[in-house]
């Protein structure tokens, strides 16, 4: 679908417009991503464009907004159209070769933030493995807020693995950041304090379910689970005693429902296993340390 909207209309009457064309499309935040693109094809930012809404739009104005408005119709996350979104207070970069990192990931991070507060360790030289790092996000929060840890992001992609790079170069911290390339935790020793996951965790048949946002716009290695979604918890719970550290800790993102069955996997690898809920009450990841 491709809107056709004319020079000479107004800012605001186009945010109007295009929200509504939106709106219609099924999209669920409608006001919002027209905002955002056109803050976008116009070079402004929230307050620019508040104050030049009476102004009239050109042909090139006009054309750059109908083609990343034609993207977004699509179901294209704006997120990939405008090639960047914010994880934790960090403006990160995306690309097809990652996740979109989403806001109840930082459930994964508040976990571990909680852990280190209650032990006093915030200024500790923590060690910190990000399994399936994609964009970098999990990682790259956590070593913004723990200024003397050192981290380990390993992805299969090694395309995902540049993102990340990238990420960690912008924030200024790729000098404690190390990127791998490797199958989950295959390449690593131990020793590690938290190891932190969001792995793909779609059951294989349920994929072709999803929203198209996701579907068809996220990279199905980083969806994937496997036949019942589970695949890659139990290798991390397999892997977790090598791992960590003695009194190393395991947080994993979940999806929805998925709490007793990794529970069981990480009691099964002779794990204690908590769960945390995320902003809307949902159990949204698992914990888990050595047995004492």
């Amino acid at each position: 679908m491709t809107p056709a909207f004319a020079a000479g209309i107004t800012i605001e009457a186009l945010r109007r417009r295009l929200a509504e064309e939106f709106r219609t499309a099924g999209i669920e935040s409608p006001e919002l991503d027209a905002r955002l693109l056109l803050q976008a094809a116009l070079g402004l930012d929230h307050a620019a464009l508040i104050t030049a809404q009476t102004r009239n739009l050109d042909d090139s104005q006009v054309a750059s907004v109908n083609a990343l408005a034609a993207r977004r119709l699509t179901h294209e996350p704006i997120a990939r159209i405008l090639g960047e979104k914010e994880f934790w207070g960090l403006p990160l970069q995306v690309t097809p070769a990652v996740l979109v990192q989403r806001p109840e990931t930082e459930t994964v991070v508040a976990e571990v933030l909680r852990c280190v507060d209650a032990a006093g360790r915030r200024a500790q030289p923590l060690r910190i493995l990000d399994i399936g790092t994609g964009s970098g996000a999990i990682l790259l929060a956590l070593l913004n807020e723990l200024p003397n840890a050192f981290g380990v992001g390993t992805d299969i992609s090694t395309a995902a693995l540049a993102v990340a790079h990238a990420n960690a170069h912008r924030h200024s911290l790729a000098g404690r950041a190390v990127f791998v390339a490797c199958d989950l935790g295959a390449a690593l020793s131990g020793g590690f304090d938290f190891v932190v996951s969001n792995p793909p965790y779609i059951a294989s048949g349920a994929i072709a379910e999803l929203m198209p946002d996701v579907r068809e716009f996220d990279p199905r290695g980083a969806l994937d689970g496997g036949l019942d979604g589970l695949d890659a918890y139990r290798r991390i719970a397999a892997d977790a005693p090598r791992l960590t550290a003695r009194q190393g800790r395991v947080f994993v993102e979940i999806g929805a429902g998925q709490g007793d069955a990794v529970v069981t996997l990480f009691t099964a690898a002779g794990l204690i296993a908590s769960r945390a809920e995320d902003f809307a009450g949902i159990t949204r990841v698992i914990g888990a340390s050595r047995a004492p």
